[in-house]
């Protein structure tokens, strides 16, 4: 009896062996497909986006680091290294010139401080330009340009910028900051990924790497245990959203394996089922004077978020909460209303509406994962480089480059 089972075993052994073999190239095959795909994706972007990155590049080459410390913000509380900015939608109160700011949603007013915040987009717009070229051309020259404005803003002790933001978003009158003024660093999400793509260029100084990655990781611990910190994270909307979109972003640069997991959580457990409706739209971004502008900037921070925590071990682009809410379905309902902005159904934005939209990265990066070949498209044929500052301001992600 054991004799004829072994000589069966001895018989099936090629067999087994070959569908041993096959079961372990199936996934290697898999990967090679996936990441075929992935380079053919990135030409086609390349080839949208050459000219205008290596303008851009052009023009970053010739640009002098200028940090917070280059302007002097008379009302901040904090000092020369703190990042000082105030709430735009508040305005001085008619009948008390002298008195607490009164708010006025979607209205920005125009005299509020905002020279950090442009020196802070400055900076993301010149390290997201230099790392894009970088990954384009393999030039060494530009990582090294990028690693002056780098070490200006993290690593310098005469110009760097504190590693917290106590004070931004103040109101004049009654808060010397606030938890939702962490909105501002979305634009330093660019300049951790401009890290990672260029860290290991000839002639980059490991050193200040390590430092400029230890500045984020000082970063993400005040994101995560300062009172505002807790307070922008529990926020209801785009605010909850975008906070946790940097933090991913910023554990990338610094490989906190449990910060990402606790975003992956935060998303399928917090941020898509209370802030998505059943039908994929925002109805807290609807409920805004901005409903169309709010509406963009949440579904691009949620799929970018989507899109920093999925991997080959978490696939949020397919996960749906029990009631049907994913980020496909976000998708699917706003990219109509983008392809034909005429059919927005909805009040049009109190400002702004007019420059809206541009090249959204829901719009790349879901035609990516999608592999939906109009939406694509449509982001080639969108605006590339805007400059009005409101749309800068809502729009981290400019560079979409550095993030294939």
């Amino acid at each position: 009896m054991h004799q004829t089972i072994n000589r069966i075993i001895l018989m099936k052994m090629p067999l087994l062996k070959t569908f041993l073999l096959l079961l372990c190239l199936l996934p290697l095959n898999s990967e090679a497909r996936d990441e075929k795909q992935d380079k053919a994706f990135e030409k086609k972007v390349i080839k949208v986006l050459r000219a205008q990155v290596l303008k851009e590049a052009a023009w970053a080459l010739v640009q002098e680091p200028e940090t917070v410390t280059a302007a002097v913000a008379e009302r901040s509380a904090g000092g020369r290294h703190d990042f000082y900015s105030e709430g735009d939608y508040w305005w001085p109160d008619p009948e008390n010139q002298d008195g607490p700011y009164l708010q006025r949603d979607g209205m920005t007013n125009p005299d509020n401080f905002v020279a950090h915040r442009e020196a802070m987009i400055r900076f993301s717009r010149i390290v997201g330009a230099l790392a894009s070229a970088y990954k384009i051309t393999g030039d060494a020259t530009y990582a090294k340009h990028a690693f002056r404005h780098l070490s200006a803003w993290f690593v310098d002790p005469e110009t760097l910028m504190n590693p917290s933001l106590n004070f931004a978003q103040a109101i004049k009158g009654r808060v010397t900051g606030r938890g939702i003024g962490i909105i501002d660093t979305i634009h330093l999400m660019e300049v951790a990924q401009g890290v990672l793509v260029m860290e290991n260029a000839p002639g980059v100084d490991q050193v200040i790497v390590d430092a400029i990655r230890n500045w984020f990781r000082e970063y993400t611990i005040w994101l995560t245990t300062h009172p505002y910190g807790h307070e922008e994270m529990n926020w209801k909307n785009n605010h909850a959203t975008c906070w946790a979109m940097q933090v991913a972003s910023f554990a990338r640069l610094t490989g906190d394996r449990q910060l990402l997991s606790f975003c992956r959580s935060r998303y399928k457990d917090i941020l898509l089922p209370n802030q998505m409706a059943t039908d994929g739209s925002f109805p807290l971004e609807l409920a805004r004077t901005k409903t169309y502008g709010y509406s963009l900037f949440n579904l691009d921070a949620m799929t970018m978020l989507v899109y920093l925590l999925s991997d080959s071990s978490y696939n949020l682009w397919e996960y749906t909460t029990p009631d049907g809410k994913s980020i496909q379905k976000g998708i699917a309902f706003l990219y109509p209303y983008v392809a034909q902005k005429s059919k927005w159904p909805f009040a049009r934005d109190v400002m702004y509406w007019e420059h809206w939209p541009v090249a959204q990265p829901f719009l790349l990066f879901g035609a990516k994962e999608l592999n939906h070949k109009a939406m694509f498209k449509t982001w080639k044929n969108l605006e590339h480089a805007p400059r009005e500052a409101e749309i800068i301001r809502n729009l981290p992600i400019r560079n979409p480059l550095i993030w294939l």
